[in-house]
């Protein structure tokens, strides 16, 4: 058997192997980073927000009570706020951002808003203003709620609305976050596409100097797909990561004016419209190692026949 064959044989088994490897370690780094670009945008973002329209909501349904100064009754937009507070919980729920232990605070919070609303109805059905029961009953709401000026206990509303939010922009940090693993896989991709990358062309030129062939143009494919397809993924990712930073810079304060609750939901929507796309090109990782892995074959195979059963040379 010729040693030009057995040149050809190791070459094809080292790029056939190089390109396997270098594929399976950009598919996990690529998956790494753009898996957590959906549920950014379409979960966790909408969720925070919803936090602080509910927060924002309490607010002003307590504003509507003490702004109704000796009147003993329950404005109707005390109720269009509070609606809106549970309308806000039911979103946050929906969205699921920090799972059942997320679920369970929602569940919890929406129980504290009912009690909260009726010490409030019983403080309206006093009709005396200087009824001591009509006092004691605003205190108790107020206690229930736990606002800055009548603080009430870890399990208020408002407490727990702060935690659910630092819980929820604790998931998205994570989800934004460039981790050590995600570095070593990238560092990992970057080894291999060298190492690809020069053995296609040290093979390039081997075929050339052997065979007397300028180009072999297979081989040229499958160079050019490696070459501009990493490249062009990794530019991805890093777009991919930095609108996910930027995501999280939006909605790491709280908006106490919910006018500006859509501009960030817009801003978001604007920075990761891109999202699901970035996501779906991970398949398409997997198809450009095939490619480049059949044009390797089809461009080696005919040559390794042709010196299958030749002498030495």
């Amino acid at each position: 058997m010729s040693t030009t064959h057995r040149e050809l044989v190791r070459r094809l088994r080292l790029l056939i192997a190089l390109a396997l490897a270098t594929t399976l370690a950009l598919f996990i780094a690529y998956r790494g980073v753009h898996d957590d670009t959906v549920p950014l945008a379409s979960s966790t973002t909408p969720g925070i927000l919803a936090v602080d329209t509910a927060r924002h909501a309490m607010r002003q349904a307590h504003e509507e009570i003490r702004d109704s100064g000796p009147r003993a009754d329950v404005s109707g937009e005390f109720h269009t706020w509070t609606s809106v507070a549970h309308q806000s919980l039911a979103l946050a729920a929906s969205e699921n951002v920090t799972g059942v232990e997320g679920r369970h605070d929602l569940q919890t919070l929406t129980g504290l808003i009912a009690v909260y609303s009726g010490w409030v109805e019983r403080w309206g059905r006093e009709s005396d203003a200087d009824s001591p029961l009509r006092a004691a009953y605003l205190h108790y709401a107020e206690q229930v709620l736990g606002l800055e000026s009548a603080p009430g206990t870890d399990g208020d509303i408002m407490s727990r609305l702060d935690a659910l939010r630092a819980e929820q922009l604790a998931e998205a940090r994570r989800q934004a976050a460039f981790s050590w693993q995600q570095w070593l896989w990238w560092s990992v991709v970057a080894a291999l596409y060298a190492a690809l990358c020069l053995a296609l062309l040290e093979t390039q030129r081997f075929l050339r100097r052997r065979f007397r062939k300028p180009v072999q143009v297979r081989l040229l494919a499958a160079t050019a797909v490696c070459a501009l397809g990493v490249p062009l993924l990794a530019w991805l990712t890093l777009r991919a990561h930095g609108a996910m930073a930027d995501t999280v810079g939006w909605i790491r304060v709280r908006r106490q004016d919910p006018d500006l609750v859509p501009e960030v939901a817009d801003n978001v929507e604007d920075a990761l419209a891109d999202a699901g796309w970035w996501a779906s090109l991970s398949e398409w990782v997997l198809w450009g190692g095939a490619v480049v892995m059949a044009l390797t074959l089809w461009g080696l195979r005919p040559r390794i026949a042709e010196y299958r059963f030749r002498g030495t040379r």
